[in-house]
């Protein structure tokens, strides 16, 4: 008997149960086998759904349009410049205008506090494609991805390497420890995440049989790891601290010694994308010059290796998104 999800807003990982997330993979996965088999049992259909975007995305918005065409919906993309919000416009005034004419927001932008006040004020379900604090629907993608390659979640090890105070350490932290995963963040001092959400997330481990540590020894932190995982050294709004941050991470590269170091042949490389792993992909000819970098924060030998899964990564964001709507709209 599935659970009920309906009218529900998905904004963290933290507002989720254990069996409310396993719950969304599931779904997730029979969805994605439904697709492949090119059955669509359009569980969204005539549905409105609004995607609002302060920030630019490729996987983000396209899996929500292909997610919402796909399940019958009809998707709008509202830009930055698209529309009033935060402007001539408060975002609780947008929220019960969108909350009138759509039947579920999504919301890609900077404060966190926006997309909770959408939700507060819509009236209908709001999604975070991703926001200052959380991405939560990354994680589950990453999550199925785990899951697709071992089977399962708890008691597996994953690692995330760099900025340790960015969202997407921040919702994986939060979602490992949820399903009782071993997880670790390695970056140097500098860059640990607030002690704030360690402590709540250590919290939660001892609940699951979870565990939550932090390190900036890289033969401590990635040894007998399943999963190795990076992001951008910085994120979008931050690019003015390239020089600061190459600085502080650039022995934390994700290469094939590190990979090494797990000591095991079946960890996995995950990446949220976009991914700076050549120099065709490194923003500002100066700074590799500067550095004499070819990669930032993964080699390119281990981002196009067979241990590499990022473009299944990045596709299950389309099942994952998809299972997110139909369970808390459908």
């Amino acid at each position: 008997m599935g659970l009920n999800l309906k009218s529900r807003s998905f904004l963290t990982l933290l507002d989720f149960t254990a069996e409310e997330i396993n719950y969304l993979l599931n779904l997730a996965a029979k969805l994605k086998a439904d697709k492949y088999a090119g059955n669509f049992n359009k569980n969204l259909l005539d549905k409105n759904i609004a995607l609002i975007f302060e920030k630019p995305s490729t996987r983000t918005r396209c899996a929500f349009v292909v997610a919402s065409y796909d399940e019958g919906a009809h998707p709008e993309y509202l830009g930055k410049g698209d529309i009033q919000l935060g402007k001539k416009e408060t975002v609780a005034d947008t929220a019960r205008v969108l909350g009138r004419m759509f039947d579920g927001i999504q919301f890609r932008g900077f404060s966190h506090n926006t997309v909770i006040e959408l939700a507060k004020h819509s009236g209908v379900p709001v999604w975070n494609g991703l926001t200052d604090k959380y991405h939560p629907t990354q994680v589950l993608a990453d999550f199925l991805t785990i899951k697709e390659n071992f089977g399962e979640l708890k008691g597996k090890k994953l690692c995330y390497v760099g900025d340790g105070r960015n969202n997407m350490a921040n919702s994986l932290m939060i979602g490992a420890a949820k399903m009782g995963m071993d997880f670790r963040i390695l970056a140097p001092k500098e860059l640990f995440p607030q002690s704030e959400i360690v402590k709540n997330c250590k919290k939660i481990a001892q609940e699951t049989n979870g565990k939550i540590t932090l390190s900036s020894d890289i033969n401590k932190a990635v040894k007998d790891v399943d999963v190795i995982y990076t992001d951008v050294w910085v994120s979008m709004g931050e690019e003015t601290e390239f020089e600061k941050r190459i600085n502080l991470l650039k022995s934390y590269q994700v290469n094939s010694k590190m990979m090494k170091v797990t000591g095991k042949d079946s960890t996995i490389f995950l990446h949220c994308l976009p991914a700076f792993h050549n120099r065709d992909t490194i923003v500002g000819e100066e700074i590799f010059q500067k550095y004499n970098l070819d990669a930032m924060e993964v080699s390119e030998k281990v981002f196009e290796s067979s241990q590499s899964k990022v473009w299944d990564e990045a596709e299950n964001r389309v099942h994952t998104i998809k299972a997110v709507m139909v369970a808390t709209l459908g």
